[in-house]
């Protein structure tokens, strides 16, 4: 049963400056709830029960939104604030909650190195920090965990993108096999649409066995001159299956600005508080334009 994760959380953020300055993207609210919390709430509703965070410079932020904070706690048992309390309780309970500094900005396959010594030889979750997977059914990382403990392999999720834009991701080379999945072959990064092998893209999710870290070491420095994960994923596909997993449900990019505010409209829009007067509100706007 896998049972750690690791979220990756230490870019700077560029596409939200100048907010992200000072404050993490992974902490820009979705309503009322930063990025990073749904990100840790799937992983718990997936069974996951260890978290390690990769954070850097200026993400000090992260740390304290998961550690408690006793003298907000007793401001609102004062004031009888007792549903937001509990909900501030919550967030400290969630799980086992670690953190590491990345020191260098080198790269997600960099990032994912610094986690090697606290998965140790356990297969483990990985979930980036600035995006949301929402759908009916299991999380998708539990799906992932599932098509893991069945093949006993690697799985990344996988989502349907326009043909013409898949140079904005890596995707996989791969044949289908049952019930959404496909065996990969390779995985490419940023392909030219004419060259694509597919337009299934890697959606933010995945789930390695530890040996990921033996190719992550031997993996030189790529694109934008990082250490790319996706290499790393390239030369462990020779070696051992490796698969994917079709998501069934939307993936929400949080990491630039349209993917933030349509986000933001979808679960403003879900929310049971102020749902139905966003909808109406926001009718009557759409007609005047």
């Amino acid at each position: 049963m896998i049972k750690k994760a690791v979220i990756p959380a230490a870019g700077y953020g560029t596409r939200f400056l100048p907010i992200t300055k000072s404050q993490p993207k992974e902490m820009i609210p979705i309503v009322d709830t930063p990025v990073i919390q749904y990100v840790v709430e799937e992983a718990v509703a997936s069974g996951i029960t260890d978290i390690l965070m990769i954070i850097g410079k200026g993400k000090r932020a992260i740390e304290e939104h998961f550690d408690r904070s006793p003298e907000l706690e007793e401001s609102l048992q004062q004031k009888q604030k007792l549903d937001i309390l509990e909900k501030i309780k919550k967030i400290s309970k969630l799980a086992n909650i670690h953190f590491v500094w990345q020191k260098e900005m080198n790269g997600l396959g960099d990032a994912i190195r610094y986690a090697k010594y606290h998965v140790g030889n356990e297969p483990f979750a990985v979930l980036l920090g600035d995006t949301l997977i929402g759908g009916n059914g299991d999380p998708i990382t539990k799906q992932l965990m599932d098509v893991y403990d069945r093949y006993n392999g690697s799985v990344v999720a996988l989502e349907k993108v326009d043909p013409n834009l898949v140079n904005r991701y890596g995707v996989i080379d791969g044949k289908p096999m049952e019930n959404d999945i496909f065996l990969a072959n390779d995985w490419v990064e940023k392909p030219n649409p004419e060259e694509a092998p597919s337009n299934f893209a890697v959606a933010s999710r995945y789930v390695f066995t530890p040996e990921i870290f033996d190719y992550l070491e031997k993996t030189g420095r790529g694109k934008n001159n990082e250490i790319q994960l996706t290499d790393a994923m390239r030369a462990m596909v020779k070696d051992q299956a490796m698969y994917g997993l079709k998501i069934d449900g939307t993936r929400y990019d949080i990491g630039n600005k349209m993917g933030f505010l349509k986000t933001n409209i979808i679960y403003g829009l879900q929310d049971e508080e102020i749902g139905d007067e966003l909808k109406i509100w926001l009718k009557k706007f759409v007609e005047k334009i």
